[in-house]
């Protein structure tokens, strides 16, 4: 018997049990789990609004998770997961444990923290991808991170650099999101703030110093539509999020006079593959020092403060460490 976090009313945070742990079936491992982010996603699927519906109650959230296989042939190894809790029945990665399909894991390397792995996860995948699968990045060219001081937002400018951009220009509404893209490697920050998308496109393109050739876009909205007017010709812009609006709109003659791509993003598109290998690519480069997102680790113990904390208007990811040692 082990402690892990229930939601036991939708809307609410979750509330610490004693939990029996499932026993692994085939093709299935126990892991002790050392860190485990609470994600946006989690919080959709906890509140019972997400388009998976409400998640049978009571249950265990965390959509991913780090942690060590505790049994079997690969006991011992140090592995990131994920589940689909909330989504279909099952528990998930808010425990002292976790039983997880093999095919849902990915080996770590050393010199990348547990913390810093969960901190990473499928928001530095999303970054990844977009820039190398949907916007084929090449050396040289410039880049437009909007919603830079998100998770996904600091990824994208360390992987950017990390690829080879010629510049990486960031776009935030808040002050510490710009103080936080030019640590991460930006070579300009952007305020996003009181302005609308004239305005929003004279200060991206003055950043840009003419035009971007690819855009990721987790934001959406107006400052869409500005980003698309800085696109130079065969640029690409990729969205894959709606934090600012969920409708943006664009001229015609803009669009096709510099043969601009539109395209869009979502991580639940990827071949479980796809996923393992931008994952290596990410923790890699963690390992190496090269990429990391901003992060406030709670023991389970808090996991209440935890919750509301990610659920309010979180400055940096929030991360459960249900074990007394999640840094090695």
């Amino acid at each position: 018997m082990v402690t892990g976090a229930f939601v036991t009313t939708h809307g609410h945070p979750p509330e610490l049990r004693p939990y029996d742990v499932p026993v692994p079936g085939a093709g299935q491992s126990r892991i002790r789990v050392t860190a485990a982010p609470v994600t946006p996603l989690d919080l959709l699927c906890a509140g019972g609004t997400s388009y998976f519906g409400p998640p049978v109650l009571p249950y265990v959230p965390g959509v991913q998770g780090v942690g060590v296989v505790d049994q079997g042939e690969r006991a011992g190894a140090r592995v990131w997961f994920n589940t689909d809790a909330g989504m279909r029945p099952g528990d998930g990665s808010l425990a002292e444990a976790a039983v997880v399909h093999d095919l849902e894991t990915v080996d770590l390397p050393d010199g990348v923290s547990d913390v810093d792995a969960a901190a990473l996860g499928l928001s530095a995948v999303a970054a990844w991808m977009a820039l190398t699968w949907r916007g084929r990045l090449r050396a040289g060219e410039r880049v437009l991170v909007l919603g830079a001081g998100g998770a996904v937002g600091q990824v994208a400018i360390q992987a950017a650099t990390a690829l080879g951009a010629g510049a990486v220009v960031a776009a935030s509404r808040r002050p510490r999101g710009r103080d936080r893209a030019l640590e991460r490697g930006a070579t300009a920050a952007v305020d996003l703030s009181d302005a609308d998308a004239d305005e929003v496109t004279a200060r991206l393109r003055a950043a840009a110093d003419g035009g971007v050739d690819v855009v990721v876009d987790p934001v959406g909205g107006a400052t869409t539509t500005a980003a698309l007017r800085v696109l130079a010709e065969h640029g690409r812009l990729v969205h894959l999020g709606s934090s600012g609006g969920t409708e943006s709109t664009f001229s015609s003659a803009t669009l096709r006079s510099g043969s601009h791509s539109i395209l869009g993003y979502t991580n639940n598109s990827l071949t479980r593959q796809q996923r393992a290998d931008a994952l290596a690519e990410i923790f890699a480069l963690a390992a190496d020092g090269r990429c990391q997102v901003e992060h406030r680790a709670y023991p389970l113990s808090e996991v209440t403060a935890a919750w509301q904390q990610a659920a309010g208007t979180p400055d940096a990811r929030v991360v459960v460490t249900p074990t007394d040692d999640p840094t090695r």
